[in-house]
């Protein structure tokens, strides 16, 4: 380090000291973006009457749907309370938007399960619960 000036050493310092900041900085943001793209915060079934599945976006296309879910009121004698279930599906869960897709036409009760995310991403759908399974459940016996 004979005849490199003080100022030159500093600057060597200081670009050492940003590249690894820079890059502390890319891992964090690195980890944090694979934890809110690929963490699961909850799993679960929802029962109801599939209303509608549509594929809709300008620039990311996503398939969103919304299932009826009829909660019973206290009361003895009153009517059931619409609640609706707003979901996405993935794009490459095909099999899952075909199904989806009959139960709708059909009005088939189905039992939905889902997981939830902890962020949307506009590419990925609108919103935090993905559809990972349709299960068909059997019409009821009419006497």
């Amino acid at each position: 380090m004979e005849g490199e000036s003080a100022g030159a050493r500093i600057g060597k310092k200081m670009k050492r000291f940003f590249r690894a900041l820079l890059l502390m900085a890319l891992l964090i943001f690195g980890g944090l973006y694979s934890f809110y793209y690929w963490a699961t915060y909850d799993e679960g079934i929802r029962a109801g009457f599939v209303l509608r599945l549509s594929k809709k976006g300008m620039l990311f296309k996503t398939y969103e749907g919304q299932l009826n879910l009829q909660s019973f009121g206290s009361l003895k004698g009153t009517s059931p309370i619409a609640e609706v279930f707003d979901f996405s599906v993935e794009k490459s869960d095909t099999v899952v938007v075909r199904l989806l897709q009959e139960v709708a036409l059909s009005g088939e009760r189905v039992n939905l399960h889902y997981i939830k995310r902890y962020k949307t991403f506009p590419w990925r759908g609108d919103t935090k619960y993905f559809i990972k399974k349709v299960e068909r459940l059997p019409k009821p016996a009419t006497d």
